[in-house]
C-alpha cells in the first residue's frame, strides 16, 4: 500500500504508456514492500492510483517522520523541470533522483537538468559514460514471476490461433526507429525457407506511422505471405507475456534504444533472442549461446541470423533456455530494486552523517 506520507515519492507523468511506465509499473509494486513509498502520476496498469503533481508538492511540504528530505525519483525531462522548481524555488525539502538511460549525448538543457540532480542512477555503463555525475549503473530488471516460461516451449504456439508450429515476435511500436520494416524484410527472406514458422508484430502504430504500415501490409501480401507475417496491433499489457511464451524467437532490431526491455522480457520466458547493436542487446544476445546480433539496419544480416537460430527449433530453445537463464541471474526486478535502494539509503545515509 502506498504511504500517506512517504519517505520516496516516484514520479510518471506522461499519460501514454513507454517503456519507462512499464519499469516503473513493475518496481512500485515491489519497492512498497521496501520504503515507505507514495507515488505522482498516471494510474497503472496494475492498479496503483497516482498522486497529482500538486499533491506531491502539499506532501513534501515537511519532511517524512525521522528524515530532514524526501527523495522524489524522477526519469523524464519535464518531472525533472518539476523537481528542480520544487526544491530550488518552493525550497521544499526534497533531494532528486534521476534514471538516465540515453546512450547518446543529451542535449545541451537535457544535461543542465541531469547536472542539477542530487544522484543519478544510469542503467548502463555506456550511459553512465555520458552522464559525469553518476552515482550508480542500475540495469533495468524484469519481474521473473509474470514472465516465466511456458510447460512446453516448443508446442506453445498452438495457443496461438495463428498457423505454424514456432513463432517469430518482435514486440514494441511499429515505426521506423523500432525497425519494423527491417524485421518485414528479413522475414520475407527468412520465411520461405523456415516453413514451420510465423512471424507477429505486437505493438501499435500510431497515426503518423499507420501509412508506413500499411505500405509494410501491401509488400508482406505482394509477397504472398500474409498468414505468415502478422500485425497484431497493440497487445495489452496485461497479455504481452502470453505471446511472449507463444514465441520460440524474439527480434529486437531497433535503429536505436536507450536499454529495450522487450527482448529481456520475452528471454525470461525462454526466447532465444536476435538483436540489433543498439540499447543493453550487448549484454543479452550471446553469439551462439542465447541468440545472434547484428548490425542495425542489416536486413539480410538479420534474415541469416533468424535462420541460424530458428533451423533447428531445438537449438532455438536451447539458446532459449540459456537466456532465461542469464536474465534471472543478471536483470531481475529484485536486482534493479536493491540497486535503486542502495542509492536512496545513501542520500539518507549521507545527511544523517552530517548530522
Amino acid at each position: 500500500m502506498l504511504h500517506p506520507d512517504p519517505d520516496v515519492i516516484v514520479f510518471n507523468i506522461k499519460q501514454r504508456y513507454t517503456g519507462v511506465s512499464a519499469t516503473i509499473n513493475a518496481l512500485v509494486p515491489l519497492q512498497m514492500a521496501q520504503w515507505r513509498l507514495g507515488y505522482c502520476g498516471t494510474t497503472m496498469s496494475n492498479g496503483v492510483v497516482g498522486m497529482t503533481a500538486g499533491q506531491a508538492i502539499a506532501v513534501s511540504r515537511q519532511p517524512p517522520p525521522g528524515q530532514t528530505f524526501r527523495i522524489w525519483h524522477v526519469r523524464r525531462d519535464p518531472e525533472m523541470m518539476l523537481g528542480i522548481f520544487a526544491r530550488d524555488v518552493l525550497r521544499l525539502p526534497i533531494k532528486l533522483v534521476f534514471t538516465s538511460a540515453a546512450q547518446h549525448l543529451h542535449g545541451r538543457f537535457p544535461r543542465w537538468l541531469i547536472s542539477k540532480m542530487d544522484a543519478v542512477i544510469s542503467t548502463t555503463p555506456l550511459a553512465a559514460s555520458f552522464v559525469p555525475n553518476t552515482t550508480a549503473v542500475v540495469p533495468h530488471g524484469i519481474d521473473l514471476t509474470r514472465f516465466s516460461p511456458p510447460a512446453d516451449k516448443l508446442k506453445a504456439w498452438g495457443s496461438s490461433g495463428l498457423p505454424g508450429q514456432y513463432g517469430i515476435g518482435v514486440f514494441g511500436r511499429v515505426r521506423p526507429d523500432k525497425g519494423t520494416d527491417v524485421f518485414v524484410h528479413a522475414m520475407l527472406k527468412a520465411l520461405p525457407q523456415l516453413p514451420g514458422c510465423t512471424a507477429v508484430i505486437a505493438g501499435l502504430a500510431q497515426p503518423q506511422h499507420q501509412a508506413y504500415q500499411q505500405d509494410l501490409q501491401r509488400q508482406i501480401d505482394a509477397a504472398g505471405m500474409t498468414d505468415r507475417i502478422v500485425f497484431l496491433g497493440e497487445v495489452p499489457a496485461g497479455q504481452v507475456h502470453e505471446w511472449y511464451q507463444r514465441c520460440l524467437l524474439c527480434v529486437a532490431c531497433p535503429r536505436y534504444e536507450p536499454f529495450g526491455l522487450t527482448p529481456f522480457e520475452a528471454a525470461a520466458t525462454g526466447c532465444a533472442v536476435v538483436c540489433s547493436r543498439t540499447g543493453a542487446f550487448d549484454q543479452l544476445a550471446i553469439s551462439g549461446q542465447t541468440g545472434e546480433m547484428v548490425d542495425t539496419g542489416d536486413v539480410e544480416g538479420l534474415a541469416q541470423a533468424v535462420l541460424k537460430v530458428m533451423q533447428v527449433p531445438e537449438h532455438a530453445l536451447q539458446m532459449g533456455q540459456t537466456a532465461q537463464l542469464r536474465v534471472a541471474q543478471r536483470f531481475s526486478l529484485e536486482q534493479e530494486a536493491a540497486g535503486i535502494g542502495r542509492v536512496y539509503q545513501q542520500l539518507f545515509d549521507q545527511a544523517t552523517a552530517r548530522g
